[in-house]
């Protein structure tokens, strides 16, 4: 009698509590983000800091799922049919081609939230060992042929992307000087070139070209390239994010390592968007749409800051500026033309990069 009594209350139980995420006949709806390699710590963070967010606000329970891998590997999951309420990545082009390739976006979709959907930046550095023992200083070093770079695949990673920018801008302004460069910034047709400007993009090429051929195995996303250069021990130098480099040495209290800072790098902007189709599918635009917004509010700012990201709120920069290196940095408007510019001219199958790996 008495185990018929406890498979009674279990039976009791299992239809006020069914394993379907339901509570109180009220199914706890969830929410999917798909992004990119180095954001691991920092959504593993924000996700249960939203979720009580949302909980105080509304008195609803939310269940977070997230997703990671190379930015331009999720973006393809994403077009062949992984379902995502929202995609956090690298850069604007990998959300473009979710918006060409499966229209599951609305293709103004930079316009859903501040400084074109990016709550936070970041930019390029170098994390080299602890005493710099190839003295590498600048971006020139790294062309040496004593040094063995680690960086990932430009043809899948984001991050990778941004280095091989970052690297290109530093040779125009090299071979274009102070005053040129600016000049190239400010230049609305990129495509007409005077011969110095034709003979800086060759100069550039080469060095990018050079810089790729010192380039040991390129994993497929940032995260791999990190574990190849910290717990591997591969390599002379990791080009990395700047978030990056300083979890590795601030945030993991590692003196292994130290991170050098160029004379110039690109400022790296990994946007976030809501799947337009998705969310209306599955009913959940309010609980996408806030997810996204409350990055942008002073806790999620802070906590963007404390995973080491540049935040967007100028005020919690300010506050902040002691983490962050002061840098001569340029957008990918300014010197490229923007994303579709660049994802033509250097990322396509036979563009600059597939010449140069030739």
């Amino acid at each position: 009698m008495k185990n018929l009594t406890i498979v009674v209350a279990i039976a009791i139980l299992a239809t006020l509590f069914p394993a379907t995420g339901c509570w109180n006949g009220k199914k706890i709806r969830e929410l999917s983000n798909v992004s990119y390699d180095p954001t691991r710590e920092l959504y593993e963070a924000y996700n249960p800091l939203f979720v009580q967010h949302w909980k105080e606000t509304t008195g609803e329970d939310v269940e977070i799922v997230q997703a990671h891998g190379g930015s331009g590997d999720q973006a393809k999951k994403v077009v062949n049919g992984l379902e995502a309420d929202v995609v956090t990545l690298a850069l604007a082009y990998d959300i473009d081609a979710i918006v060409e390739q499966s229209q599951t976006l609305k293709p103004d979709w930079q316009k859903q939230f501040p400084n074109n959907n990016c709550p936070y930046v970041s930019t390029i550095v170098f994390l080299v060992r602890k005493g710099n023992p190839k003295n590498i200083k600048d971006w020139d070093d790294l062309v040496r042929e004593d040094v063995k770079i680690i960086t990932p695949n430009p043809k899948t990673s984001g991050g990778a992307r941004w280095n091989y920018l970052a690297a290109w801008g530093y040779e125009l302004k090299k071979e274009l000087g102070a005053e040129g460069f600016a000049a190239w910034q400010a230049k609305e047709d990129k495509t007409t070139l005077t011969p110095q400007e034709a003979a800086a993009k060759e100069k550039a090429f080469a060095f990018v070209q050079k810089l790729h051929k010192n380039a040991l195995d390129m994993p497929s996303g940032a995260r791999g390239a990190t574990n190849m250069f910290v717990r591997n021990g591969q390599g002379d130098v990791l080009l990395a994010w700047e978030n990056e480099a300083l979890l590795t040495t601030v945030g993991q209290n590692n003196a292994a390592f130290e991170i050098i800072v160029p004379s110039i790098s690109i400022t790296a902007e990994p946007p976030v968007a809501v799947v337009d189709s998705v969310v209306d599918k599955r009913g959940t635009r309010d609980l996408a749409e806030g997810y996204l917004n409350y990055l942008y509010s002073k806790a999620g700012q802070e906590l963007v800051t404390k995973n080491f990201y540049r935040p967007s709120d100028p005020e919690v920069l300010a506050a902040n500026e002691a983490i962050f290196p002061k840098i001569e940095l340029f957008t990918i408007d300014q010197v490229f033309g923007g994303w579709k510019t660049v994802q033509k001219e250097h990322f396509a199958e036979g563009g600059t990069f597939d010449q140069m790996m030739q």
